[in-house]
């Protein structure tokens, strides 16, 4: 399967060295021929998954990521010089996947990108049945929780924590060992990126009133607890 990866990067050099590499491993990588109308580039390729700039002509990378997550689950991975930590925070908050800071290593963004698409396009085609936990109808197939009429939508980070705490149910899961299966190899994870996923999941979660599930054992990593039903 070739997939299609849509580059928001106006730096025509990079964007060729994208290109030619990653044409190495049968991903198809377009860029945008005017930076005021990326959606219609967006909507013309459908791609698996968009890599953005957050310095951009027109539009900063952070309009754009707002604009694909208003109509798509699409995996987002931010690509950018900017290095403040609250960069990367906004990134993750608007929903991005991933962020890599330039300069960056060919290799590493390749890896990152096909862990991506791995681990977004494997569990989509698996059949999984609704899961029940503390009164919420977590359903895989279309990465919601609902309780009490209501519903939230998760993300693919989001989404593969959860499962992975729920697999492990009441126990500790390492840090490591969750980088390691969000990431595949954790040399190429910022640690900081687990943490704002982690937050972000559990700010979810206590919009369901589900307060205090995914608990925090400081030095050990986390843990999603069973309450008692009153």
């Amino acid at each position: 399967m070739t997939f299609k990866i849509l580059l928001i990067e106006d730096d025509e050099s990079i964007s060729r060295l994208i290109q030619n590499h990653f044409l190495q491993w049968d991903m198809q990588v377009e860029v945008p021929d005017d930076f005021k109308n990326v959606m219609n580039t967006f909507h013309t390729i459908q791609p698996q998954l968009v890599i953005i700039d957050i310095q951009l002509p027109a539009f900063d990378g952070f309009h754009w990521c707002r604009e694909i997550r208003a109509i798509s689950k699409v995996p987002i991975l931010f690509l950018s010089s900017r290095d403040q930590p609250m960069d990367m925070v906004m990134a993750m908050q608007m929903g991005a996947d991933d962020y890599i800071q330039k300069p960056f290593n060919m290799d590493v963004l390749l890896a990152k990108v096909q862990a991506i698409l791995r681990r977004t396009y494997d569990y989509k085609e698996e059949k999984v049945e609704n899961v029940l936990w503390n009164g919420a109808t977590i359903d895989y197939s279309t990465s919601t929780i609902m309780t009490n009429n209501q519903t939230i939508e998760l993300t693919k980070n989001e989404q593969f924590i959860l499962r992975v705490l729920l697999e492990h149910k009441d126990q500790i899961v390492s840090r490591d060992e969750l980088m390691r299966k969000l990431w595949d190899d954790e040399r190429f994870v910022n640690d900081n990126t687990l943490t704002v996923n982690v937050n972000r999941l559990r700010s979810k979660l206590e919009e369901l009133s589900l307060k205090d599930v995914i608990v925090t054992k400081k030095g050990l990593g986390y843990m999603a607890v069973t309450k008692d039903v009153q």
